[in-house]
């Protein structure tokens, strides 16, 4: 008996020690995330601040002067662009499709290329850009640009932990400050899971999913710390809404599908009409060109153009005059495809938002709606062209749910995203992302090749 009891209690010690060093692993497994969740948290809530500062000084300037614009637009194009070119190239843009390639390129084999997509330089040059751009009335985001700047922290936590510690997969990095970046800036913890399961991989869930988890919630509690409970769009009206509606927000499902996808593809098209450029002063004039568009849009039409369209959706989700003028929809989708092409930094997500704001407000304005069924067709208008734009259906339900807390009307957010969905896969095979995705991961193969040359 008492070797039995002996060996017990060896066994026991044993097994606690076993735990333990569990423990201690797996702690030192979730410390990186951790910290990269708690810095992400603090930069989304920094960088939102300097976005709206940045908006406000674009609106006060042009009721002050609204004529300079002419001269204020083309400068801040010209200047967020050549800050790209001359020191991040891949901080233009969104920042999604870069992050998309970070993540595909996350291997032994071609993980130094990584460094092009996501790194310091690639976090400050986003950040400056951008806020150029928007102060020049630039039709742009900061959600997109959110993204990769978190997942550009978590790489670079990843690569200065010390070579005793416990390895941990530079993709679950990449990927969990993806998710975090778009939880804080939109304050969606549930669109930032979903958004990094649809959206940004296809790896199971359950290989990383505790990473993922602690990090969204870390990054999204740090952000409330600092700038308290809210809502990105706050708790617009929802009741009294008749079965009926669906005969409306059928066609709004698949105008808004075919105009987000369409919008999508005259980006990539323009984009590649100005590749074509051959000489830097051909597209400093086209530049130029595309700052006097904007320019004459907010001087001649609505200032409402310029920035990332917030106060569209918020004024037509909270005011009594919720209906738009008809030309709105289409200067919210000619102004991302115009400022998108100059090649600064700036975010497709507010700004596809506002464009399906925008058109769920006309039509309900043209239909005669009542007040709360607006609502919703503002909400479905936002969902289906962002679903547009992605391709990513569930995410942009979820993201348009969480923003506004009205979960009541998620059947009706569903169908509209999914037809949507529907009728982008059929204009085109590939997403927006996939497109620049697969353009950039050619660049970079291509940038290493003429390395590998001029080294020979």
């Amino acid at each position: 008996m008492k070797i039995l009891a002996k060996l017990r209690q060896q066994l026991k010690i044993k097994f606690d020690a076993i735990q333990n060093k569990k423990l201690q692993r797996d702690i030192l497994n979730a410390l990186p995330f951790w910290l990269g969740a708690f810095i992400t948290g603090i930069m989304a809530v920094l960088y939102a601040k300097l976005f709206s500062i940045a908006e406000t000084a674009t609106h006060y300037l042009f009721h002050l002067a609204n004529w300079s614009f002419f001269i204020l637009t083309p400068v801040c194009f010209w200047v967020a662009w050549w800050l790209v070119i001359k020191f991040a190239p891949f901080s233009r843009g969104s920042g999604i499709p870069q992050v998309s390639a970070a993540i595909e390129l996350a291997n032994p084999k071609h993980y130094y290329k990584v460094d092009s997509l996501l790194s310091f330089k690639v976090i400050f040059i986003k950040i400056l850009s951008s806020l150029i751009m928007v102060l020049g009335g630039g039709v742009v985001g900061r959600e997109g640009p959110t993204i990769q700047i978190s997942a550009s922290i978590f790489k670079i936590i990843n690569d200065i932990l010390p070579d005793w510690y416990p390895k941990i997969s530079k993709r679950n990095m990449i990927v969990t400050g993806a998710a975090s970046g778009l939880a804080a800036a939109f304050n969606t913890p549930l669109g930032g899971i979903v958004f990094a399961i649809e959206e940004l991989t296809k790896t199971h869930f359950s290989l990383f999913k505790s990473a993922l988890l602690t990090g969204v919630i870390i990054a999204g509690l740090t952000a409330l710390h600092f700038l308290g409970p809210y809502l990105y769009l706050g708790y617009p009206a929802l009741d009294n809404i008749s079965i009926w509606i669906i005969a409306s927000i059928i066609p709004l499902a698949l105008i808004t599908g075919f105009s987000g996808c369409g919008m999508s593809n005259i980006i990539l098209y323009v984009f590649g009409k100005k590749n074509a450029l051959q000489h830097n002063y051909q597209k400093v004039i086209y530049i130029i060109i595309c700052g006097l568009i904007i320019a004459s849009m907010g001087y001649f039409f609505d200032s409402r153009i310029f920035g990332s369209g917030k106060e569209i959706m918020i004024s037509s989700l909270f005011s009594n005059d919720k209906h738009l003028e008809w030309y709105m929809p289409i200067l919210r989708i000619i102004g991302p495809i115009v400022s998108f092409s100059v090649g600064g930094s700036g975010g497709v997500f507010a700004p596809a938002l506002s464009a399906g704001a925008s058109i769920g407000a006309v039509m309900s304005g043209w239909l005669h709606l009542s007040s709360t069924e607006t609502n919703l067709m503002i909400l479905c208008g936002m969902g289906g062209f962002l679903t547009g734009v992605t391709r990513s259906p569930f995410t942009s339900s979820i993201l348009v749910i969480e923003m506004t807390n009205s979960h009541n009307i998620i059947f009706y957010l569903m169908l509209t995203t999914l037809l949507a969905s529907l009728i982008s896969n059929l204009m085109s095979k590939h997403t927006f992302y996939d497109y620049l995705k697969m353009q950039y991961i050619e660049e970079i193969h291509k940038s290493e090749k003429q390395q590998d040359v001029t080294k020979e």
